[in-house]
């Protein structure tokens, strides 16, 4: 089943400037950028994104972090594209992380591990909402 999906390549990756290799190990497993841009988050914008995160200990520097520099922000289409994204994105520690997948090549560590994924497709199509409008992405 095609379907779309929320991916944000982090602060830590778009310094090291490894976007473009980001984006082709993603369409390299069979997902299509329909949707991208370069942004810096506000504080406010990455407090409201992770507020599900909100009563863990580690939110505060999460928040810290995400607006400490840019973040690409992308909508990908494919073949069960949650699913293969979270394939693609591999382990959220970098060290556990399978060779080949994003976060093992550019993840630093689990707080700073260059990518985030959505869990499902209602995530999806929430965090799609908060960072693009409709006139954004190419139609399916």
């Amino acid at each position: 089943m095609t379907e779309r999906t929320f991916s944000m390549i982090k602060p830590n990756a778009t310094k090291k400037n490894v976007t473009g290799g980001i984006n082709a190990l993603l369409e390299q497993g069979g997902l299509k950028i329909v949707a991208q841009k370069r942004m810096q988050l506000t504080r406010e914008q990455a407090e409201k994104f992770y507020e599900v995160h909100k009563e863990r200990p580690f939110y505060d520097e999460l928040c810290e972090f995400m607006c400490s520099g840019p973040i690409v922000a992308q909508v990908l289409e494919g073949e069960n594209a949650v699913m293969r994204n979270r394939e693609i994105m591999g382990d959220t520690n970098p060290e556990k992380a399978d060779a080949g997948t994003i976060r093992k090549e550019f993840g630093d560590s689990i707080g700073e591990n260059s990518i985030h994924g959505s869990d499902s497709a209602e995530n999806a199509a929430k965090e799609i909402a908060f960072f693009f409008s409709e006139m954004e992405i190419l139609p399916a």
